[in-house]
């Protein structure tokens, strides 16, 4: 099984980013995440900059529109060299299919492509009163994203700790759970609602887990993502 922290870089501009990231020695090179704050903030340029400088990359722009504008964009972002992309899995199996086409390269190469199930800002409440899905426990609604995600192909989902065992029950041990909503036991949980700690994580199934301000924000960054790995991988 494939486990590793990625390191939520929510930062507002190239030159935060780079600063923060010099705190690690040259020779311990943390999985990354360029979410779209960075990402509108810094353009293109920072995911082949990180990539140059020895980092993974979780592209995390979370695409959903129709099929064929997902299909085009997603094409543009594999030319960029990050390890890993995502979408709604809520834009339907057609425009999943869509993007894995346009992912791919003309040498049959591409980036991992995972699909969000529910945000873990997402609870039950929010779920039924804002987003009209009634009669349906979240859970169920997260596995039923999951199984149309694999369907279309993809490699795996981005979820909460607290489903990922599911997951791979439902959709088998090699379609990854990539789990952000991670937390160190007392910590505070912000605007997330399912969280867990990078051991309950690691103990309810994750692959990866995304982690931000419990690191980025801690008074020394490195020993908390070192601690983040201790506890997970």
């Amino acid at each position: 099984m494939e486990r590793d922290v990625i390191i939520a870089c929510d930062f507002e501009s190239r030159e935060r980013t780079v600063e923060f990231l010099s705190l690690f020695p040259e020779n311990e090179k943390p999985f990354v995440k360029i979410g779209m704050e960075l990402f509108y903030a810094a353009g293109p340029d920072i995911v082949r900059e990180l990539k140059d400088r020895g980092h993974k990359i979780f592209l995390d722009l979370k695409l959903h529109d129709i099929p064929n504008t997902v299909k085009k964009t997603m094409r543009v972002l594999s030319g960029l060299g990050a390890d890993m992309c995502n979408l709604h899995a809520a834009g339907t199996r057609a425009m999943m299919e869509a993007a894995l086409e346009g992912l791919t390269r003309p040498d049959g190469t591409r980036p991992k492509l995972i699909a969000v199930t529910m945000l873990t800002s997402t609870d039950q409440a929010a779920l039924e009163r804002d987003l009209w899905i009634t009669g349906r426990p979240i859970g169920e609604v997260v596995l039923h994203y999951a199984e149309t995600a694999r369907d279309a192909g993809l490699d795996g989902v981005v979820c909460s700790p607290l489903e990922a065992r599911s997951v791979h029950g439902r959709c088998g041990a090699e379609f990854l759970a990539v789990t952000p909503g991670v937390r160190f036991a007392g910590g505070d949980t912000e605007d997330q609602k399912r969280v867990a700690t990078p051991a309950a994580a690691r103990d309810m199934g994750s692959d990866y887990i995304v982690v931000g301000r419990p690191i980025t924000a801690a008074p020394d960054p490195v020993e908390a993502y070192r601690r983040c790995v201790k506890e997970f991988v």
